[in-house]
Parts: structure tokens; C-alpha cells; sequence
């Protein structure tokens, strides 16, 4: 018999997917959610919820009903959480209650029944701007970009007003957190590994770089940026790009990052490690855009290039997976234009609401596009 697993957030986009897999290798699942409105419009369990997934609708915030879904499990993914750097920077009471006191919610009650081990969702956004190096080839750990440089140009400087050269950033670089959603998901990391250890129980903190792939929530703005991409697409409106779009990111699919899931739930070695999970890829967002606007069909549609920042947004992050490699064993399999293949064929017998003017005026409102 395989092992009962709770998924906290378990009717979200990831959640779904890591529920299958772990179906698939004959374990139980039971899913706790809340079934928000920004994710789940309908506020009803999602068709592709596989049907022998146990799903409790519920708040992570609420001690009686996070009770109810620890009782009797094994292993608990902790993927329940407010979701987006934008809306993080003014929604951050809501941010904070979530994603940090839900995480203590389940803790405190996993003192008084505890599971095996715990992996939760952490991100890539705690490390802020990712490791660099000069043109001279020193490395640089503690970046942090300012404004618009002088020349209009938008990569970190050193000292000589030389352009900074992103290279792949490993588990050692020092967090440097930028957005009130990075400072969450590093308290529900450090929450989780240091009360594991505390309490007998196993931990793993999975950070997560940018997840794509069918059944990612269309109509919330705040989502991954290739599902908002294919809102504006499915739309007939041009993919709305910040900043000048040369900014370079790893774009990961969901298959590949459930699979990571399951490695973190049952390697041996992994037990209070934290991995990051991409590709292995790095494109630049304008690339992104152009190559999902041609999947979909537009390449009539031309990224529309802002020239402007949101709070909290970093400029260039791509993983080093040599860590993940060797000790989970996990490597991408997904090929990025099979991957924006699907995806496309998923959006076509989707409905999306573009929201993405809504969300941009809501940020500019506040002062947080520069």
C-alpha cells in the first residue's frame, strides 16, 4: 500500500498535477483548498481534480478544518498560498495571513499529529536578483538593482558602469528578498525545515521557478506569466512585456515540477534540503512571448514592450540544478516548444478573461510601476 498524502492547496494548478502523479504510483490523496474566487471562478472542484482525489474545501487558516485533513496522513505537500509578486506589494495583509500563518496553522497542528516528512512550494523569488559575475569574472552574491540606469538601459552595474553577466544561482546564494511574496515563502521554507527537525518529522523545500503548462488559472493576472500571456493572446491583445523584455528567465512545466514533488517526498537524502526546481533553460521574456504568440497562431501579435518596472520584480534569475541532479536525481524532460504546443491547444477550448490593463492600473494606482 502506497502512503496517504495531504496536498494543501491541492485544487490549484500544481496541486492537480502532483495529485496525479502520486495516483499514478498508487498513493492516496486527500486535497485541502479554499477554492478562492481569483483562482477558481466557479468556487466549484476543477473537472481536471482527478475523481479519487479527497478533497476538503477549507482554509489553511482554520485550525478545525486543517485538524480534519492531517489526521491519519503520511506525507503532506504544502503548496496552499497567495500567489504574485505585484499584488503581494499591496495586498499584504492577505499575503502574509495566508501564506505565513496558514503555513503556522498547519504546523501547529502537525505538533500534535506529525507526518513523515513535509515538501513545501518555496520559490525563486527569496534569492531577489540571482547570482552574477563582473566582465572581470568576479562573482556577485548580494546584487540589488536600483531604477532605470542613466543610459535607459535595465541590467545591474558594477562599479565601472559595466552591465552585470547573470550565471546560474545556486541553493548557497543568500536570499536577498525584494516583494512581501518572497519574504512569505521564505518564512513558510525556514518554518518548515526548522519545526521538522524540532518535531521529529522530515522536511524538503522545493524552490520553484516559473511554472507552465495546461491548467494554470487563465483569467487570474497574477498568475504564471505564460498563462497571462495567453490571456492577452486568446484575446486578441499583443503579450504585455515589462521593462525593455531582454530580462531572462526558466520557464518549467508543470509535469516536470510534480515529478520533482514526488523525488523531494521520498529520497532519503533530501530530508532538510532545499532544491531549486527549473529547466534548465534560460529564454528572455520578449523571446517567451513572440514563441507563444506564434504557438497560438498570432505572430501578427507583437509583445508590447513597457519600458517600465513593478515593485519587487528582479531582472535576471536562472537556476543551478546540479544540487537537484545529483541528490533527488531530477532532470526537465519537457521540451519548451512541445510545451508551448500543448499549452496553446489547452487555451484554444479554454475561456480567458483578460485581465491584465485591470491589474497593471491597480499597481500603477499604487505607485508600484516605475
Amino acid at each position: 500500500m502506497g502512503d496517504t498524502v495531504l496536498i494543501t492547496g491541492g485544487a490549484g494548478f500544481v496541486g492537480r498535477h502532483v495529485a496525479s502523479a502520486l495516483l499514478a504510483q498508487g498513493h492516496r490523496v486527500r486535497a485541502l483548498d479554499a477554492l478562492i474566487e481569483q483562482v477558481h471562478p466557479t468556487g466549484v472542484r476543477p473537472p481536471d481534480l482527478d475523481p479519487e482525489v479527497e478533497l476538503l474545501v477549507g482554509d489553511i487558516r482554520d485550525e478545525t478544518m486543517v485538524r480534519r485533513a492531517v489526521a491519519g496522513v503520511d506525507k503532506v505537500v504544502h503548496l496552499a498560498a497567495e500567489v504574485g509578486v505585484g499584488q503581494s506589494m499591496y495586498a499584504v495583509d492577505r499575503y502574509t495571513s495566508v501564506n505565513d500563518y496558514g503555513t503556522a496553522v498547519l504546523f501547529q497542528q502537525l505538533i500534535d499529529q506529525p507526518v513523515q516528512r513535509v515538501v513545501v512550494a518555496s520559490s525563486m523569488s527569496i534569492y531577489g536578483e540571482g547570482l552574477y559575475r563582473t566582465v572581470d569574472g568576479d562573482l556577485m552574491q548580494d546584487v540589488v538593482r536600483g531604477r532605470r540606469n542613466a543610459d535607459g538601459s535595465w541590467d545591474p552595474m558594477d562599479a565601472q558602469s559595466r552591465a552585470l553577466i547573470p550565471v546560474p544561482t545556486p541553493e548557497t546564494k543568500t536570499p536577498t528578498l525584494k516583494s512581501v511574496y518572497a519574504i512569505n515563502k521564505y518564512v513558510q521554507e525556514l518554518l518548515t525545515l526548522t519545526l521538522t527537525a524540532q518535531y521529529g518529522m522530515e522536511a524538503v523545500a522545493l524552490r520553484l521557478w516559473n511554472i507552465y503548462g495546461p491548467g494554470q488559472a487563465l483569467s487570474n493576472p497574477y498568475t504564471g506569466v505564460l498563462a497571462i500571456f495567453a490571456s492577452r493572446i486568446a484575446n486578441g491583445h499583443p503579450p504585455m512585456v515589462f521593462e525593455d523584455g531582454r530580462q531572462r528567465r526558466d520557464f518549467v512545466h508543470v509535469s516536470d515540477v510534480a515529478r520533482a514533488f514526488l523525488l523531494a517526498l521520498d529520497t532519503p537524502a533530501a530530508n532538510g534540503e532545499a532544491f531549486n526546481i527549473g529547466s534548465g533553460e534560460d529564454r528572455s521574456v520578449e523571446q517567451v512571448a513572440r514563441l507563444q504568440a506564434a504557438s497560438m497562431g498570432r505572430a501578427d501579435l507583437e509583445p508590447l514592450i513597457t519600458q517600465q518596472a513593478r515593485a519587487g520584480d528582479i531582472r535576471h534569475n536562472i537556476p543551478d540544478l546540479t544540487k537537484a541532479r545529483t541528490v533527488l536525481g531530477y532532470a526537465a524532460r519537457q521540451d519548451f516548444s512541445e510545451g508551448l504546443a500543448e499549452l496553446a491547444e489547452w487555451v484554444a477550448r479554454q475561456e480567458a478573461e483578460d485581465r491584465v490593463v485591470e491589474a497593471r492600473q491597480e499597481l500603477e494606482m499604487r505607485g508600484l510601476v516605475l
